[in-house]
């Protein structure tokens, strides 16, 4: 059978003034395929994967959706389609089981990639978050592969392209990317399962870390029946207020010269003296701080002073570190913000304030910029702007009231690295706080939402610490089989920018060392005896 005989199929059944049914479409085409002296006929399995092309899924409630493509994917380059495969991916994603690569798009434009494992589905809806500001689908087949066996989904936001520049004069876009992409595909991809296998999921979940940990708190606060359950990694802590926080950073690591305030060596500095006090809460020493939101580092001790005046740190200096671990606040005083950046992560510093969130955000999007004014992060008043950051009021997702995803059964699992520069992670333990003040204290808001915070782990994984862990296991073992998280296991593996790795780990992973991670304010504490690079002799303490 020709490559192109299922588009014309698709062309005569909608000449002829409808769409053919499903199984019409596939039976056709398994009859054309054993029509005499075609070399290789159709498979059942790619005529039932093609056939979805031609369903009407316009009709689906909230959700009128488009099928652009169907096509079956048997080994990893399919899978991929365009998205080049390095040897890491290749590895971790193979093999490959036949997979039905399905595109399209919830109108008006929010599109969106699913994957529908052909023979070996295991009932399950995985929707993958993306990140940066999305703008494409490419990311969704290979977060997915390294889940093998899920019906997996991921949206593009409802915008194509990189940058902030989409969402100038975009209201739909802008909308699409708050709130509603994420749901509406979710409705598709459930609708388009049940058309595919005669059945919907038995069970849904929702997996992201930075806009994708985003895309999770809205899915929690705004829709809380469209999961049962949903990792939120490194959650953007409402986009506008994530701008303030990135533009308070930026100006107060870099004077007005546009230079950094602090050398390399005075970063070094400054990060000695906090692990010469903190480094030890958790009994070893391994140049990790793993209750950075109890460390109370005081960079006034490096302040030159009388005769001290090398390996110390100018009045400014200090100042510039003050504000940095503190609050973004006006001229006066008023705290604008929740907390930021904790003290340990000083060696990010240097490589994470040249370009922020908030300089795309407030150029773009908030719309702070002056016609005929390229805008820079030195016009940020924040005695006045943090105040009319525009359509910015869109993007929220710190709603602590979460009785209805609570009451719905759902269970939330947010993990955030403690040396993150993009998510700085002060917001994210400030909201989950309230949460507990709202949903009646901290025993019944681990009854269904957990908060780990993982010491020396960067943006989203990656730094010094045990940043591997199975988060989708043990959602899942909390969802299914009502296991709920006491503590989870992570793994640093040696050269860790070296991925992606399919979780659970493969016994030959090179890793130099585990831990355990507890739910929030607990945190890991050495037993004193054992291997310290083993998880096993290490203890939870508040």
């Amino acid at each position: 059978m020709t490559a192109n005989c299922p588009l014309r199929v698709s062309v005569f059944a909608k000449r002829a003034g409808r769409p053919l049914p499903a199984a019409s479409v596939l039976g056709l085409m398994m009859m054309l395929g054993t029509v005499a002296g075609l070399a290789q006929p159709t498979s059942a399995e790619d005529a039932r994967c093609k056939a979805m092309a031609s369903v009407d899924f316009s009709t689906i409630p909230g959700a009128p959706t488009q099928i652009n493509e169907a096509r079956l994917a048997t080994d990893v380059q399919g899978l991929m389609g365009n998205v080049r495969v390095g040897e890491e991916l290749a590895k971790a994603v193979s093999p490959v089981q036949p997979t039905c690569r399905i595109s399209g798009y919830v109108a008006p434009g929010a599109g969106f990639m699913l994957l529908l494992p052909v023979s070996q589905w295991n009932g399950k809806l995985l929707h993958v978050g993306c990140g940066g500001w999305c703008g494409s689908t490419d990311y969704v087949a290979g977060s997915c592969a390294l889940h093998p066996g899920y019906a997996c989904v991921g949206t593009d936001m409802g915008h194509t392209g990189k940058g902030g520049l989409w969402s100038r004069d975009n209201l739909q876009g802008q909308i699409d990317f708050a709130y509603r992409a994420t749901h509406v595909v979710t409705l598709a991809a459930k609708a388009i399962l049940q058309q595919f296998y005669s059945t919907g999921p038995n069970k849904a979940y929702f997996m992201g870390c930075s806009t994708g940990g985003y895309q999770a708190m809205v899915e929690a606060q705004r829709f809380p029946w469209d999961f049962d359950g949903i990792i939120a990694g490194a959650p953007d802590m409402d986009e506008s207020d994530l701008a303030v926080r990135g533009i308070w950073a930026k100006r107060n690591f870099l004077g007005d010269d546009g230079k950094p305030v602090l050398s390399d060596a005075d970063i070094q500095l400054l990060h000695n003296a906090v692990l010469a006090q903190c480094d030890m809460d958790d009994g070893v020493k391994d140049g990790i701080v793993s209750a950075p939101y109890q460390c109370n580092f005081d960079p006034a001790e490096l302040e030159c002073k009388g005769s001290k005046q090398t390996e110390c740190l100018s009045a400014r200096q200090v100042q510039a570190v003050k504000n940095i671990y503190g609050r973004p606040h006006t001229s006066t005083g008023q705290p604008i913000s929740p907390r930021g950046i904790f003290p340990g992560a000083e060696l990010q510093w240097k490589g994470s304030f040249s370009n922020t969130w908030g300089d795309e955000f407030f150029k773009d999007t908030a719309l702070l910029s002056t016609p005929g004014k390229e805008w820079s992060y030195r016009d940020f008043d924040f005695d006045t702007d943090y105040k009319r950051s525009g359509i910015g009021v869109l993007y929220p997702d710190t709603n602590p009231d979460l009785r209805r995803f609570k009451d719905a059964g759902g269970k939330l699992l947010s993990y955030q690295g403690d040396t993150d520069m993009t998510e700085m992670p002060g917001a994210l333990f400030d909201y989950y706080e309230t949460v507990e003040k709202t949903m009646g204290g901290p025993r019944a808001t681990q009854e269904f939402y957990r908060l780990f915070a993982i010491p020396g782990m960067n943006h989203c994984g990656g730094g010094d610490g045990a940043s591997n862990i199975d988060y989708l296991s043990y959602l899942e073992a909390w969802v299914e089989r009502g296991q709920a998280p006491d503590v989870m296991i992570g793994a640093h593996i040696r050269d860790s920018s070296r991925g992606p790795h399919r979780m659970p780990l493969d016994p030959s992973t090179p890793v130099t060392f585990t831990r355990p991670v507890y739910p929030y304010p607990q945190h890991a504490r050495y037993k004193g005896t054992g291997n310290p690079n083993d998880a096993a002799n290490f203890g939870p303490v508040e």
